[in-house]
């Protein structure tokens, strides 16, 4: 192991700044490789954790806002507020075409787990909500859309 790749495992802030060093001088034979090809693709996973999250919470407030009948005067405002601040973060991510392809992508897969969520915290039956999602892409994004 060198130097630079032990100072990965030591000092990874350090590691960091050494690696953008070491960029900015063009030394690519000085570069940790391996480590610094890690990072790359953990930021790509890390992008597409975001657009699942970000989705989920979307998904799982949409669902409170439209069948949680029982709180919607007292909660209305406050589901309003987060399903706007979600489309936010999701629309700034969705600049990327290849998020936005795989948000597409990830619809069903997150309605399934934002719908058992719901079930969960309003303590409605499961048969409230539907089964698939009922929300389009256009739906999700649309600012002005609440159901």
């Amino acid at each position: 192991m060198n130097d630079v790749s032990a100072l990965y495992e030591r000092d990874y802030y350090l590691w960091l700044q050494e690696t953008y060093q070491t960029l900015e001088k063009k030394e690519i034979d000085q570069l940790d490789l391996p480590h610094l090809m890690e990072e790359i693709l953990s930021l790509g996973n890390e992008q597409r954790r975001k657009v699942d999250s970000y989705l989920r919470q979307l998904l799982i407030h949409l669902l409170l806002y439209q069948y949680w009948e029982s709180e919607r005067d007292r909660c209305a405002k406050g589901l309003q507020n987060e399903i706007d601040n979600f489309r936010f973060e999701l629309e700034l991510l969705l600049e990327s075409q290849t998020l936005y392809n795989y948000f597409l992508q990830q619809i069903e897969e997150i309605y399934v787990k934002a719908r058992k969520r719901a079930i969960k915290k309003s303590e409605l039956a499961p048969e409230t909500f539907p089964e698939k999602c009922n929300f389009t892409a256009a739906n999700l994004l649309d600012s002005d859309f609440l159901p």
